[in-house]
């Protein structure tokens, strides 16, 4: 007897195929090049200098350590493990900063940054809903740079927000472009949130200096918006957490405004696959921050329960101990310079063959990524050719380099370029 289920409508027949997201496919054709001369610059995770993935020698100890080896496997409370909220949110305001004295900033773990975005988000929207004139009127739009990670897009989108940009680097010249920053965010409706890169700008690399980000902070303030830092690469960028950490620091404590923040713990401690990630939210008032982390809870246990428990105890573990912590603020001087010298050994690489093109913003940027201006056609030539994968943008992760393949890499550069 034969099925009828074939001729019958299906709920789902609207439904239209996403593509794949671009970078995880292009770290699956990496994987599947059988060519030894393979060089992957698309996903941005640190490599050491032999191209292998490399585990902090902090979170080594830490994983050996009594708190971590002998932790249980019990639920976390639905905030997370409050030794890491506790310690991440003094990491991150510093530990005598007012927000934290006074009991004025809001605190949740999160499922990573992507995770912290997208609780941050759902937060903020449902703030923002309640606080209109009515459930269907216009909420305020979100900002993100132009350029930014391809992520950032979706993630609001996803909840429910309209999404607009505001200039960043200039396309011509590869730099910040401060300007156009200022002109974009000095016309944003007030209490617009405006997600900012708090260090190593990802995919321009573009940093702001501290005079630059107190210009930016002056036009935020004065038009009333709410900033949102995503801070997925503090402490890569410079070699120091703190330095890296100056525009958020001035905003919500210099200037005092209210101020989101979304930290991760995969690329400065390497945790990449324990999604370990901290939301926090700084208020003019005690009661606000307290209203605003009951919904901080409220929608963790609607969408993951609690937090997993393993990163965060590692992330924990490294911030209680003095001799740990040291160790990790030398693991992040090693990661940050030695992405700082492949920056220089390419831009040399190309410049001895004077390659065509202007390369100096390799080495006047920071932090894990470039972009290198190339056109389509040579980015996939670079992958079909030289087996160089990068994103189709032409962005590439900095850490992908080693003193084995750099040289590789230029010259492939140079050949494609000629």
């Amino acid at each position: 007897m034969g099925s009828t289920v074939a001729n019958e409508a299906s709920v789902f027949d609207h439904v239209e195929y996403v593509p794949p997201d671009a970078i995880f496919e292009l770290t699956l054709a990496f994987n599947a090049d059988k060519d030894p001369r393979k060089v992957n610059l698309g996903q941005g995770t640190y490599k050491d200098e032999h191209g292998n993935p490399w585990i902090l020698p902090a979170v080594r100890a830490a994983k050996a350590s009594d708190a971590v080896r002998n932790a249980n496997h019990e639920y976390l409370p639905i905030l997370g493990l409050p030794a890491f909220r506790t310690l991440v949110t003094e990491l991150v305001y510093g530990r005598d900063a007012a927000v934290i004295t006074e009991g004025r900033v809001a605190v949740s773990q999160s499922l990573s940054g992507t995770g912290a975005l997208h609780l941050a988000g759902s937060v903020l929207y449902q703030t923002f809903r309640e606080r209109g004139p009515s459930p269907t009127a216009p909420l305020p739009p979100v900002y993100i740079t132009n350029p930014t990670w391809s992520n950032h897009r979706q993630v609001f989108e996803t909840i429910g927000f309209t999404v607009n940009d505001f200039r960043w680097a200039s396309p011509t010249t590869g730099s910040l472009d401060l300007p156009a920053i200022l002109e974009d965010l000095g016309k944003a409706p007030p209490h617009s949130i405006v997600v900012l890169h708090a260090s190593g700008h990802n995919p321009s690399a573009c940093d702001p200096t501290e005079a630059e980000w107190r210009h930016i902070a002056s036009v935020i303030q004065q038009r009333q918006l709410l900033p949102l830092f995503d801070s997925a690469y503090l402490g890569i960028a410079s070699g120091s957490y703190d330095a890296d950490a100056f525009a958020i620091r001035h905003v919500a404590n210099e200037l005092q405004l209210e101020t989101v923040v979304c930290v991760s713990f995969a690329k400065n401690m390497g945790l990449y696959g324990e999604r370990v990630g901290h939301v926090s939210v700084t208020t003019k008032t005690v009661s606000a921050a307290q209203a605003l982390q009951s919904r901080l809870a409220q929608q963790t246990r609607a969408e993951i329960s609690n937090p997993p428990a393993f990163g965060a105890r590692i992330v924990a573990a490294v911030l209680a101990d003095e001799k740990l912590r040291a160790q990790w603020e030398v693991d992040l001087v090693t990661m940050s310079g030695r992405i700082a010298a492949m920056r220089t050994a390419l831009y040399e690489g190309l410049a001895k063959r004077g390659t065509p093109g202007d390369w100096k913003p390799i080495i006047q940027q920071k932090g894990m990524f470039s972009v290198l201006g190339l056109p389509r056609l040579t980015v996939v030539e670079l992958r079909e050719k030289h087996h160089i994968y990068m994103a189709d943008s032409s962005r590439i992760s900095i850490a992908g380099l080693n003193e084995g393949n750099v040289d590789y890499v230029a010259a492939a550069l140079n050949s494609v370029l000629r």
